[in-house]
């Protein structure tokens, strides 16, 4: 029988008030408050913490605090990867972030989600689906990516956007929901 860790992780319904889950998210919560309290001059205590918080980052990850999450080790990034103020990743399944990508302030990046049958949602069971961000991709001041979205390498969100379905390589898109408005040079 899977926990409900492997059931969350693997995509499927499960109870988030687990007492393991609930553990690793107080765990992610103490990280973050020692991390959003630091002042600008302490950046080598900052980078100590965010090695823990957020053990699968690549190089020269850049967080610009306050900085919100939900267990850390979900979110995956690539080089160079800098998040601006005030950004919030439900890290529930793997939020993937290829390198050299900007990501706005206030950007909020969601892999929880609920049942659409109200009788499903009201057991308390939730699920989630990853999320996908390519390479060099620029991703606009407010906003909100959602659960199972891919976007593609070289593409910029406009700020503001709510982006409910897949976004293809090479492409301005922005609104909400969003929607693709030009072709960029590759």
């Amino acid at each position: 029988m899977k926990t409900e860790k492997q059931k969350m992780l693997s995509g499927q319904l499960y109870d988030a008030s687990d007492i393991q889950l609930t553990k690793e998210r107080l765990e992610a919560r103490l990280l973050l408050k020692e991390l959003n309290d630091l002042s600008e001059d302490k950046a080598e205590s900052k980078n100590v913490i965010l090695h823990k918080l957020l053990p699968n980052q690549g190089k020269n990850l850049f967080v610009q605090t306050p900085f919100y999450c939900d267990y850390g080790y979900n979110i995956i990034t690539g080089n160079d990867v800098y998040f601006n103020f005030n950004c919030v990743v439900l890290d529930v399944i793997p939020v993937t972030i290829g390198s050299r990508t900007l990501i706005g302030p206030n950007v909020q990046l969601y892999t929880a989600t609920h049942p659409i049958n109200h009788k499903e949602r009201a057991s308390g069971l939730e699920l989630a689906k990853p999320i996908t961000i390519g390479e060099d991709v620029w991703i606009g001041g407010s906003t909100v990516v959602c659960p199972g979205v891919v976007i593609g390498d070289r593409s910029v969100i406009g700020a503001g956007s709510v982006v409910t379905k897949n976004i293809p390589a090479d492409v301005f898109a922005a609104g909400n929901p969003c929607k693709v408005i030009r072709k960029l040079e590759a």
